[in-house]
């Protein structure tokens, strides 16, 4: 799941003028106006696959994390084992 993020004053002000520089930036180098622009519309079906793969893809990468996690606890447990049997043994 994404990760959700409190829209603050200052943030959103933020991000305002990042997208106002953009626009200027986009302006001056001699593109057409904004609102001149068509856009292309497409049916939502057209990106649902490939949504739906990459949240398919997410959870899998969930799936192997938490294997991994849990695999890089036993190793830390066993190394823990060993640090206390060489100081035992000294």
């Amino acid at each position: 799941m994404a990760k959700k993020i409190k829209l603050t004053p200052a943030l959103l002000r933020k991000l305002v003028m990042e997208e106002k520089k953009k626009i200027q930036e986009s302006l001056e180098q001699g593109e057409e106006s904004v609102e001149k622009v068509d856009a292309v519309e497409v049916e939502a079906g057209e990106y649902a696959d490939s949504l739906e793969k990459d949240i398919d893809h997410i959870a899998a990468l969930k799936i192997q994390e938490r294997i991994l996690k849990r695999k890089y606890a036993k190793v830390q447990e066993a190394k823990k084992r060993l640090v206390r049997r060489v100081k035992k043994s000294r």
